[in-house]
């Protein structure tokens, strides 16, 4: 008894994993936040053409993270990677205000996709320590947050290159996908296959 409870604390201390579509416009700092959770180091980047994909590790829950890229061209293939998507982290320039109309719009479209219908949303509003950046209010107006009633969203300000904000936003999207029931059928499914194999 004693070792199937060893291989269950295990397991749930792994934690499941859980998929994150990490979007936004193109600069908005998505390869910069991803390698920074990742690695906790600010790495130079070139616009993301495609996808990148990383685990981060954090609250006992692996987000598999996949940061595509934001260009005009090539936002259709963000459809794509929808299915099973447990969460959006969408990520805004805030010092770009030019582009806060185009960033709702996208935003908007992808709320509207059946594979996200349970999925919550982060928003990270980057760059804030770029003269000018729009502030929490302004982005909520901006993006038309507090019309969004079919998801929950949380918007965090951030500065991704020193790590500010970061793990803030990530508590909070950890702990709503620790509530959910997507997460607890992870966890009863681990449990189901201990349980299993220690019989």
């Amino acid at each position: 008894m004693g070792n199937l409870l060893q291989r269950a604390f295990s397991k749930l201390y792994s934690g499941p994993e859980v998929r994150i579509l990490m979007v936004g416009l193109d600069n908005a700092g998505k390869t910069t936040i991803l390698y920074k959770l990742r690695l906790n180091e600010t790495v130079g980047t070139v616009p993301t053409i495609g996808f990148n994909v990383e685990t981060v590790k954090y609250k006992n829950i692996q987000f598999t993270v996949w940061d595509m890229g934001g260009q005009d061209k090539i936002r259709n293939l963000w459809r794509v990677y929808l299915k099973g998507s447990a969460g959006i982290i969408f990520v805004l320039d805030s010092s770009d205000k030019q582009r806060l109309t185009e960033a709702k719009y996208e935003l908007t479209k992808l709320l509207e996709e059946e594979d996200l219908k349970d999925a919550h949303v982060l928003v990270l509003a980057n760059k804030q320590d770029v003269p000018g950046a729009l502030s929490a209010n302004d982005i909520k107006v901006g993006l038309g947050l507090h019309e969004i009633t079919s998801h929950e969203w949380f918007i965090q300000m951030t500065v991704a290159t020193k790590g500010e904000g970061l793990f803030q936003g990530l508590d909070w999207l950890a702990g709503q996908i620790s509530n959910n029931s997507f997460f607890h059928r992870k966890v009863s499914t681990i449990m189901n296959t201990v349980n299993s194999n220690g019989q």
